[in-house]
């Protein structure tokens, strides 16, 4: 089984973080890692530039945990409320699901990747939910969700 060792540019779920050297499969590496531009080889010739760029990934760290703890203070205090029809019993047609979340934070002026939402299962009943919602490797914040009947 062939292995290639690669430096990670994006934090990878199950893999590891931002400016870590990983070994993976050669084929992961080169088919998918690579192409996505989340990672860059680490071969001999690239030691010294993904030094460089660890270095610079350090610090760009370090501004975006910032800006991140910064971003979750203002999310913390943030309500989302979700008009949705509601059947008999209180149950949606349709559903409240991440994607709803992360659109409903960039209209408030908070750009969220869907992917950060934590949802266990989608919203499918009126109520007030916690949801949470992953600014950063080390920042999470919880958001309020309110769930109510349309008119």
């Amino acid at each position: 089984m062939a292995t290639m060792e690669v430096l990670l540019l994006e934090d990878m779920e199950n893999l590891g973080a931002r400016g870590a050297i990983v070994r993976v499969k050669a084929g992961y590496g080169r088919n998918y890692l690579l192409p996505q531009k989340f990672a860059l080889e680490a071969t001999p010739a690239n030691q010294k530039r993904i030094e460089q760029q660890r270095k610079s990934l350090l610090k760009r760290e370090a501004a975006e945990r910032d800006a991140a703890a910064t971003k979750a203070e203002a999310l913390k205090s943030l309500e989302l409320v979700f008009e949705r029809k509601v059947g008999e019993h209180g149950i949606l047609y349709g559903s409240v699901t991440s994607l709803d979340i992360a659109e409903e934070l960039g209209k408030k002026g908070y750009e969220v990747d869907k992917r950060r939402v934590t949802l266990k299962d989608t919203i499918k009943n009126e109520g007030e939910f916690e949801v949470s919602v992953k600014l950063h490797r080390e920042v999470a914040v919880t958001v309020k969700v309110v769930v109510k009947a349309a008119q």
